[in-house]
């Protein structure tokens, strides 16, 4: 993550470093198994995934703080900056709403299976 958000030896551009970390966090949660981790290994790795962003990022939680910026119009302007594809950027939102909300995100998550139950 850092190499890849490096703009010159001694910079990193920190918006992109957000978007890596928001990023292997999803897809970590999503899929702990494709590296060997267990769900029960998850909160030690977001530990220690917090503990070495906040040297670059600095922060208390710099992945919810990600997610965060992943969730205002700066992290819309760096996906987009990124190119990011719209599934990625899909992904990305919606553990935002995740994340962030936990509450109101069910609550969305129940209307839409209602919606979609409906058309069946």
């Amino acid at each position: 993550m850092e190499s890849n958000s490096a703009v010159t030896e001694s910079f990193l551009d920190k918006n992109r470093y957000r978007l890596y970390l928001s990023t292997l966090w999803s897809n970590l949660v999503m899929e702990p198994d494709q590296l060997g981790l267990a769900i029960e290994d998850l909160e030690q790795v977001f530990d220690l995934l917090n503990e070495r962003a906040r040297d670059v990022l600095g922060g208390e939680d710099p992945i919810r703080e990600s997610f965060q910026f992943i969730s205002s119009s700066a992290g819309e302007r760096e996906m987009a900056k990124a190119k990011l594809t719209r599934n990625h950027r899909d992904l990305l939102t919606y553990f935002s709403s995740m994340i962030l909300n936990p509450d109101a995100h069910k609550k969305w998550m129940d209307e839409v299976r209602r919606d979609n139950t409906r058309f069946r």
